[in-house]
């Protein structure tokens, strides 16, 4: 009885409020660790500078979902320590998606993101955002030795992290070397772009870490052991996360730069975007000419005419039908589960459809 009035039932928590007071901690964690490992007091101030600017400024819907996904496999039943030990394991994937994205800005030549500069341009930092990549996965772990290094599941944990790490860095090599070969090919072979393409770099890109690992995350808290359960998880997320990139890149393309927190440049970096492959697929060979000219071209003016082709081809059109049909594909394979709770994968797709950012 002293156990359970020492960690007692949280009935209608402030997970938001919850969740940044943790990072506050972790952040306190990281800097204490670094002094202790005696680093000069400006390099433990550029480190706290450094994860304060990447790690929180997101929507945090990754890391919130551990702690919902925990809140729904515990039927809405969860304590104190449960709610902080979901808030660090969410936080250790938004520490994740801060690594991919400092990385993501450099390689993409981004400009923007969050509604700041990107960290590689503030101007003391620079190339000095490669080693802060480093840094800030390598913090991951440590966060996850620190409070998981005794439980039985540390293991998987661990495993779990290195896994989708690997997965998503393949997808983003396949997205970077599809781009790079259409570009060596001197803008002429957009034909490459198919929407079988499309779908392997999103899901290895985005679905994992995106989806997956927060749902996984959630269920390792939980308690669940069962790996079909885990693999059944896994073919819900996967359709989440490639409707959720298709919808990344019609806003790419249509978002409103202050909503979405980033300027747009995939007609540029010549992407593999959904947008591209539709309009490919609904072009005439006149159409197709004029992708081929323009796509992947840094100019104003041939970024216009694409964007007036996806008008004239009626991409918009299509990615509402898209939309539409994902969205009850979705839901029919969520409505298929037997065991897991379907408020685990609900919460996640209601965050997502139709959304503006």
């Amino acid at each position: 009885r002293s156990t359970a009035a020492a960690d007692p039932v949280v009935s209608n928590p402030d997970v938001k409020a919850s969740f940044m007071k943790v990072f506050k901690q972790l952040v306190d964690e990281i800097e204490a660790g670094d002094k202790a490992a005696g680093h000069p007091a400006h390099a433990v101030s550029w480190v706290r500078e450094m994860v304060e600017y990447n790690v929180p400024g997101g929507k945090l819907n990754r890391g919130l979902a551990v702690v919902e996904g925990l809140r729904q496999l515990k039927r809405g039943v969860v304590t104190e320590s449960q709610l902080r030990r979901a808030c660090v394991l969410g936080w250790c994937i938004e520490w994740l998606q801060a690594f991919f994205l400092v990385a993501d800005d450099i390689m993409d030549a981004s400009i923007t993101r969050r509604g700041q500069p990107c960290w590689y341009k503030v101007p003391k930092v620079e190339l000095k955002a490669c080693n802060d990549c480093i840094l800030l996965e390598a913090h991951i772990y440590r966060i996850i030795k620190a409070h998981f290094g005794e439980e039985p599941f540390y293991g998987q944990l661990v495993d779990l992290f290195h896994e989708v790490t690997w997965q998503t860095s393949s997808g983003q090599l396949l997205d970077l070397i599809t781009e790079a070969e259409q570009r060596n090919s001197g803008g002429g072979d957009l034909e490459r772009y198919t929407y079988d393409v499309h779908r392997h770099i999103v899901v290895w890109k985005t679905a994992f870490y995106s989806f997956y690992l927060p749902v996984a995350c959630a269920m390792v808290l939980a308690g669940v052991k069962d790996k079909a359960a885990y693999a059944r998880a896994q073919a819900i997320c996967m359709k989440m996360g490639e409707y959720f990139q298709v919808q990344d890149d019609f806003l790419d393309c249509y978002g409103d730069p202050e909503v979405i927190g980033k300027i747009g440049t995939d007609i540029e970096d010549s992407k593999c975007s959904w947008l591209v492959v539709t309009a490919l697929k609904r072009a005439n060979p006149e159409q197709k000419a004029v992708l081929q000219e323009h796509y992947g071209k840094s100019s104003k003016d041939s970024v216009a005419k694409v964007k007036a082709l996806y008008v004239e081809l009626d991409v918009k059109g299509a990615f509402e039908a898209y939309e539409q049909k994902s969205y009850e594909d979705i839901t029919g394979l969520i409505n298929q589960e037997k065991v897991l709770p379907h408020g685990l994968f609900l919460f996640l797709l209601k965050k997502i459809y139709r959304r503006s950012k």
